[in-house]
């Protein structure tokens, strides 16, 4: 039971440990030896390092809870602290071999914390609704519902007859269609029932693409209307489309989208916050470039 327990405790300290890997290099680096025993806001101190009293009382909080029966015994809290300074002398020695540089899991974790950090700063202060509105007029496109098109379109299958013929079938359906023929008289004499008749009516370009394909789709949008396409290859035959009428794309009103406007601006404010880092980074860091190395084959 107690192994068990004691599982959990280490499962748990192990969600912190992307944070913990960057946080605790950061300290290592700049703290030294602490002086004089233990400071204000640490419960212990590993080789310099404090461990935060506050990151502690989290942790036996959230193993308290899990547990439901109240508040750990002293014998708890002091194995909790033991798996906390275990993590601390294997995080040590693993940056004393390099593993946060050459590892690339570590790696990869040091700078999501980091990256999630600063994102988070950016994003905590609340906008007005000035800056949302400036927003919302710089950044028109993101709010820019996507267009329709009003597609008809004639399907024949190439299962039960193979593809030249199925080709031929479609040519002449394409050939009828650009008589002026109409899409569902062609298609009930010559063409088949497709497994997902295409709904009628405008729609977004997502859904053709579900119905008709990737490869249709596309073509549609390069239609005009009344236009009739040549015959398109799709999966288990081809497709033949009318354009009847294209509704260009518009941009929602402020007020209907006014949480969507909110969370761009904080992603954009994250984003600003990010590039700014790196860019004093950068002009702060020593930076040489093998250029030739670029080019190279």
């Amino acid at each position: 039971m107690q192994e068990r327990t004691d599982r959990r405790a280490l499962a748990l300290l192990a969600l912190g440990a992307a944070v913990g890997v960057l946080l605790a290099g950061w300290g290592i680096a700049r703290s030294g030896d602490v002086a004089g025993g233990i400071p204000d806001g640490a419960i212990a101190v590993v080789n310099g390092q404090p461990i935060s009293a506050e990151a502690f009382d989290r942790f036996a909080a959230a193993v308290a809870e899990e547990r439901r029966r109240g508040p750990l015994a002293v014998e708890e809290r002091r194995r909790l602290l033991d798996r906390m300074i275990d993590e601390e002398l294997l995080l040590q020695r693993g940056i004393d071999l390099g593993l946060a540089r050459h590892e690339p899991t570590a790696r990869r974790s040091i700078v999501s914390a980091l990256i999630a950090t600063l994102t988070a700063d950016a994003e905590s202060r609340e906008p007005s609704e000035a800056e949302l509105r400036e927003h919302y007029e710089e950044a028109r496109e993101r709010f820019t519902r996507p267009g329709r098109l009003n597609v008809e379109a004639a399907f024949v299958s190439a299962r039960g007859r193979g593809d030249e013929r199925a080709r031929d079938a479609a040519d002449e359906v394409a050939r009828r269609m650009h008589a002026g023929e109409s899409t569902d008289a062609v298609a009930a004499e010559l063409g088949d029932v497709p497994a997902a008749p295409l709904p009628r009516g405008p729609l977004p370009v997502e859904t053709l693409r579900q119905y008709l394909g990737p490869t249709a789709a596309f073509a549609a949008q390069a239609l005009t209307p009344g236009e009739v396409s040549d015959p398109i290859r799709g999966l288990g035959g081809y497709h033949v489309l009318r354009l009847v009428e294209h509704t260009p794309g518009s941009v929602a009103p402020f007020e209907e989208i006014r949480d969507q406007v909110r969370a761009s601006y904080m992603r954009s404010l994250g984003e600003r916050a990010l590039a700014k880092t790196l860019e004093d980074l950068r002009a702060g860091s020593a930076l040489r470039i093998d250029e030739a190395r670029l080019v190279a084959e």
